[in-house]
C-alpha cells in the first residue's frame, strides 16, 4: 500500500513513522524542501498541500491508497476533496471538512443549534453599518486562514478598516469574520468522537504573546485552571458541536473562552491539536490520536477510555528577533538536567527570521513536566538563563522575554 501524506512537520513525521510501522510505504508533499518530517519519507515531492488539483495529480501518478495528514486545519479540506474524487478513504467526507474548515460556515451553524460564541459578521467587502451592533475590542479574522494568520484585536473604526483589508487579502474565498472580543481565560480541548460521542481527553490553557494583538500562543498549560462546572459544559458543548457537524468518529480540537461562569466557543475543527499536541494528549489520556486517523483511514474503528495525568505539563513555544538562524544552544544541557522533557528544532540553519506575524514563526519548543505548577515554573524560570538561539552573527536572537510570563 501507499499513502500520501500532506505536511511535513512534527505530528506528520509522527505519521509516517505510524504508517511505515505498518508495512505502508509513505510519500511526502510539502512546498518546503527542508521540513523535518522529509527523512523519514520513502519519497519526496514538493508541492502546494492547499492546492488540491496537484494534490490529486500527484496521489494519481504516484497510484496513492490513501491521501492523509494529522493536526492540519485547512489541509484537511484538501484531504477530504481529494479522497472524495480519487474514491479513496477518509474519516470525514468533504461537505463536513469544508463546514469545519470554514470559520464563517462554523459560525453560522453555532448560532443555528445553541452552541454558545460571540456576535459576528461576515463580510466580502467591508460595510461599515453591518457592524454597528458589535462593541470594541473587535476581532478580524479570515474565515479559512491557520496558525492566527491575519487575525487581528482591534479598539476603533480606522484599526478595523485596516485589519478587515489585512484579512481579506489573506482569505482564499475573500472573506472575513469581524465578532466580539470575549474577556476571559482561552483553552483548547482535544476530544475524540467515537460512534457520534464526545470523549474528552485534553484540556489545557493558552497562553498568548502578551501586548501582541494578533494572538499567536506562545505557551500550553496542563491542566486547565478551570472548576469541575466548567470541565462538564466542556464536554457537554463537546457534545453539542459534534451532534450539530454529524460527526461519527473523529477526532476534534475546540478553542474556548471561559470567565469561569460560562463558555464561549472561538472556533474548533475535526483534527488534533498541531505541533507536539498528540504527544501531551497521548501522556494524559493514553489515546494515540496519530494511531487512531490511520485506523480511520483503514476502515478500523478506535476505542477511547480517557484517563486524568495528574502532573503539570507546559510546554514553551519560542520566537526570536529577526535574524538568520544558526543554531540552538543550551537545549540538550537542560535535557540532561531532567528541567526539559524534550524539545524541537522548528527551523533550519540559514532560515531568515523576520518579525513575529503568526504561530508559523516559533524556532522551537521545549516541554516540561513536573508534580506541581509551582515546580514546573521554577524548570521554565532555570531553563530561560541556560538556552540560546544564535544567529548567523554568534547573536543570542531567542525572545527570552516571552518565557516564563506566567
Amino acid at each position: 500500500m501507499k499513502a500520501l501524506v500532506l505536511c511535513g512537520g512534527i505530528p506528520q513525521a509522527a505519521l509516517i513513522e505510524e504508517l511505515k510501522s505498518r508495512g505502508i510505504y509513505t510519500i511526502l508533499a510539502d512546498m518546503n524542501p527542508n521540513v523535518m518530517a522529509r527523512p523519514y519519507a520513502d519519497a519526496f515531492f514538493p508541492v502546494s498541500v492547499l492546492d488540491a488539483e496537484a494534490v490529486k495529480k500527484l496521489a494519481v501518478a504516484e497510484k496513492a491508497d490513501m491521501v492523509l495528514t494529522a493536526c492540519a486545519d485547512q489541509v484537511l479540506l484538501v484531504q477530504a476533496q481529494v479522497s472524495e474524487e480519487l474514491g479513496l478513504p477518509c474519516y470525514i467526507d468533504y461537505k463536513t471538512a469544508r463546514d469545519v474548515s470554514n470559520k464563517g460556515l462554523m459560525k453560522r451553524v453555532f448560532s443555528e443549534n445553541g452552541i454558545p460564541t460571540s456576535r459576528y459578521v461576515i463580510m466580502e467587502r467591508f460595510d461599515e453599518k453591518k457592524i454597528e451592533g458589535l462593541a470594541y475590542p473587535i476581532i478580524v479574522k479570515p474565515v479559512d486562514s491557520y496558525s492566527s494568520r491575519g487575525v487581528r484585536k482591534v479598539s476603533n473604526i480606522e484599526e478595523l478598516k485596516a485589519a478587515f483589508k489585512a484579512a481579506v487579502e489573506i482569505s482564499r474565498t475573500k472573506t472575513a469574520i469581524v465578532e466580539e472580543f470575549v474577556e476571559g481565560e482561552e483553552i483548547t480541548v482535544d476530544v475524540y468522537i467515537e460512534d457520534g460521542r464526545a470523549h474528552v481527553l485534553c484540556i489545557s490553557n493558552i497562553d498568548k504573546i502578551p501586548g501582541n494583538d494578533r494572538f499567536i500562543i506562545c505557551r500550553t498549560r496542563y491542566p486547565a485552571r478551570i472548576s469541575e462546572e466548567i470541565r462538564e459544559k466542556v464536554q457537554e458543548t463537546a457534545g453539542r458541536i459534534a451532534a450539530a457537524f454529524g460527526l461519527k468518529n473523529s477526532p476534534m480540537l475546540i478553542q474556548m473562552i471561559t470567565d469561569g461562569k460560562k463558555l464561549s466557543v472561538v472556533e474548533f475543527c475535526a483534527r488534533t491539536g498541531g505541533g507536539d499536541k498528540f504527544r501531551l494528549i497521548k501522556q494524559v489520556s493514553r489515546f494515540d490520536v496519530i494511531k487512531a486517523v490511520v485506523d480511520l483511514t483503514l476502515g478500523e474503528k478506535p476505542h477511547v477510555e480517557p484517563c486524568r495525568l495528574p502532573e503539570c505539563i507546559v510546554n514553551e513555544f519560542l520566537y526570536a528577533a529577526p535574524g538568520v538562524f544558526d543554531r540552538l544552544e543550551g537545549f540538550e544541557e537542560m535535557k540532561d538536567r531532567g528541567d526539559i522533557t524534550e524539545y524541537f528544532q522548528l527551523k533550519g540553519p540559514g532560515t531568515e527570521i523576520g518579525e513575529i506575524r503568526s504561530s508559523g514563526d516559533r524556532v522551537a519548543y521545549y516541554t516540561l513536566q513536573a508534580p506541581t505548577a509551582e515546580e514546573v515554573r521554577e524548570k521554565d524560570r532555570r531553563v530561560n538563563e541556560r538556552i540560546k538561539v544564535i544567529d548567523r552573527d554568534g547573536r543570542d536572537v531567542l525572545r527570552h522575554d516571552l518565557i516564563a510570563t506566567y
